[in-house]
């Protein structure tokens, strides 16, 4: 990796770079899936992207623990760990931490956003993300369980696109 552009670069145009990353991030997500469905079909797309996002958070979680201070397990590691992770930065989850449980919601979500915008329907993104949280979580600990209280295709509130509980078991 050839990190040399980086390495005189003050902190506000590395934090936009980070914001160029990030935005790169996501619509080369965005275009994988959509072109995926183009080629074969929503439901291939859909299965092939839960197979992904059911992989990548567990593969993350190890890296980040290398290359952070994230040593902490239970579920106060599982948020400061969540704090990391580029879709926490992208979406802004919004979490509450209580004695038992960790709820994480989402008022805006920037690809149910664009779809809406271009008057699709919304991605019924539940299973994919379930399998994201779960091997988040697990990978930070496996007594972790990820509970869906509601997502898309689930009917949900205008104000809130999804809604996820963690606890230990």
């Amino acid at each position: 990796m050839d990190l040399g552009i980086l390495e005189n670069l003050e902190a506000p145009n590395l934090r936009q770079y980070l914001r160029f990353l990030l935005h790169h991030y996501r619509v080369m997500d965005s275009f994988w899936y959509i072109y995926i469905a183009e080629l074969f079909d929503e439901a291939t797309a859909d299965r092939l992207n839960e197979k992904v996002w059911g992989k990548i958070p567990a593969l993350a979680v190890k890296d980040l623990v290398k290359r952070f201070p994230l040593k902490e397990r239970g579920l106060p590691g599982f948020v400061q760990a969540l704090r990391y992770w580029p879709w926490h930065l992208l979406v802004g989850y919004q979490i509450e931490e209580r004695e038992e449980e960790v709820i994480i919601t989402v008022p805006s979500c920037p690809t149910q956003e664009a779809r809406l915008k271009r008057e699709f329907q919304e991605y019924h993104c539940k299973e994919m993300h379930r399998g994201e949280f779960a091997s988040f979580a697990q990978a930070v600990d496996p007594r972790i369980q990820t509970e869906c209280v509601f997502a898309p295709p689930d009917p949900h509130p205008p104000e809130m696109i999804c809604k996820w509980r963690f606890y230990l078991t």
